[in-house]
């Protein structure tokens, strides 16, 4: 399912969890990715923030690298270093998709 996540774009450990028809298994997503998050895994780890869209590593230079990917890929973080979910989030819900495709855009 994280592999799904396009770039630029970020969901949390719960929507994954959900999404993998698992919704109590949030601390589980978080040991998966924490035992794939590398730079040759193939799984776009750094994509996966908590829910309140904050970066949830704990080692400084976990975070660096997280958020460093993260701003590559055009993602963009507050002063106080939250993601904006209804911006970047993925999946988006279906009311704000309905929105976006009722208005034109």
């Amino acid at each position: 399912m994280v592999r799904r996540i396009p770039r630029g774009r970020v969901s949390t450990y719960g929507r994954i969890a959900e999404l993998t028809g698992n919704p109590g298994a949030v601390r589980a997503v978080g040991w998966a990715l924490h035992a794939l998050h590398g730079p040759d895994t193939g799984v776009p780890w750094h994509r996966v923030v908590n829910a309140r869209g904050r970066i949830s590593l704990t080692d400084e230079s976990d975070v660096t690298l997280q958020r460093k990917l993260l701003e590559a890929e055009g993602v963009v973080f507050s002063d106080s270093g939250r993601i904006d979910l209804r911006k970047h989030g993925w999946p988006r819900p279906r009311t704000a998709q309905a929105t976006v495709q009722g208005s034109g855009e």
